[in-house]
């Protein structure tokens, strides 16, 4: 009898991790090689909005960027990889410190995985008395974790004071978050917290140091189209431009 609950318990993760449709809160779909996007959703003021996040599987355990934006998915992230990649999650890395981005750290501290943020992060999450990262990175810092080397950099300012992009060299996959927009999107979205002055020059910065990426993951929406960082400049030289024909 409990050998047969342990099988039922086992086809119910795996049902719900490959299983999955589009009215799925957690949805997981390979990009290439040993990375994988996943995306959850948010209802922000009354809109039901995607998330998009990234995890890569490696020798040594998964390696999560980012955390589901819904809080009720945290834990069937971690099984429903358990049970498509027989691995554990071992590091997570927060892209900036907004709720969409940073929400997991202490849930995953808890469970023993490693969490990381640069220093700006720390920072800020300090002083909103939010939770904070097991460990601090300097802006621009390359880990090694089994057969995968990537390299977390920040570019400056955009959508938020601490936004870091994570790049894989090897195989031209360059993580955005929400410092990239998607080329679905009509505008540059939340602002509270961004300097879209210095977003343009954040975005040379990575398009100079990081040439043809083969995959460029966006933050939220679609994130198949490559023109996303070449969309995201053009939204934030718009803005500026009113911004500054406002001024006149």
């Amino acid at each position: 009898m409990r050998k047969l609950a342990s099988i039922l318990l086992f086809l119910g993760v795996l049902s719900s991790s490959f299983g999955q449709s589009k009215n799925s809160p957690l949805q997981i779909s390979h990009l290439t090689g040993d990375f994988y996007v996943y995306k959850t959703f948010h209802d922000y003021k009354g809109t039901l909005i995607s998330a998009n996040a990234l995890y890569l599987v490696t020798n040594k355990g998964v390696v999560l960027f980012d955390a589901p934006w819904d809080k009720t998915q945290f834990q069937p992230l971690l099984d429903s990889i358990k049970a498509r990649h027989h691995k554990e999650v071992v590091m997570h890395f927060a892209t900036h410190s907004h709720e969409d981005r940073a929400g997991g750290l202490d849930f995953y501290r808890q469970k023993g995985i490693k969490t990381y943020t640069i220093k700006l992060t720390d920072e800020i999450l300090q002083k909103n008395n939010e939770k904070r990262a097991q460990f601090i990175i300097p802006n621009d810092t390359t880990f090694t974790v089994g057969q995968h080397t990537f390299e977390v950099y920040y570019p400056g300012k955009g959508h938020a004071q601490d936004n870091v992009v994570v790049w894989f060299n090897k195989e031209k996959v360059l993580y955005g978050g929400c410092f990239i927009k998607s080329t679905e999107a009509k505008d540059l979205g939340y602002l509270g917290d961004a300097d879209v002055k210095e977003w343009e020059k954040s975005i040379k910065k990575v398009e100079t140091k990081f040439e043809n990426p083969k995959y460029i993951i966006t933050g939220h929406d679609g994130w198949k189209d490559l023109n996303s960082l070449k969309h995201t400049l053009k939204l934030v030289k718009e803005y500026n431009a009113a911004k500054a024909s406002d001024k006149k």
